[in-house]
């Protein structure tokens, strides 16, 4: 797989954007606009559901998710450069397979609560309580997505040889 990841890095140049001297820290700076437009979209909608700012309306954070959904294309964009320009930093990496399926359960989440959930709490707007079921899923979302963060940072402190990953 590493060597299929370099191979479409070099093939389209996102290895040499990567490897030029603001290639990497621009995608960075995107990177973290993204992920400052999902958190605080989505985290203000949570918190919102929790009980936190209960004379907003859920209706009128929740226009914010739009930004927030931005946020994620923005940060899965970005992020594919990451890993197409150095794979084996990163598949071999705990920090990041955990970051990933942090992503997962937070993707089966937002299912779950459009699904499931959002009817009932948009029946309920003008109610300063989120049903229980929105306020489980508004603390999945923020534990999934505070991990989310911190395995990201923690990506830069495991440096992983091939080898070092047991499970892989």
């Amino acid at each position: 797989m590493t060597d299929f990841l370099y191979e479409v890095g070099r093939a389209t140049g996102i290895h040499a954007l990567m490897n030029s001297p603001w290639g990497w820290p621009t995608v960075e700076s995107l990177h973290f606009m993204g992920l400052s437009l999902l958190v605080g979209a989505v985290g203000l909608f949570d918190l919102r559901m929790l009980g936190l700012a209960r004379g907003i309306p859920i209706g009128a954070l929740h226009r914010l998710i739009p930004w927030g959904v931005g946020g994620y294309v923005v940060n899965a964009g970005t992020g594919l450069l990451f890993v197409t320009s150095a794979p084996d930093q990163y598949l071999f990496n705990p920090a990041f397979q955990i970051k990933l399926g942090l992503m997962a359960v937070a993707g089966f989440n937002v299912l779950f609560f459009y699904r499931f959930v959002f009817a009932r709490v948009r029946e309920g707007e003008g109610e300063a309580h989120a049903p229980r079921s929105a306020k489980i899923a508004a603390i999945v979302s923020l534990a999934c997505w505070t991990g989310v963060i911190v395995c990201g940072r923690l990506i830069t402190y495991y440096r992983p040889p091939y080898h070092w990953c047991w499970w892989c």
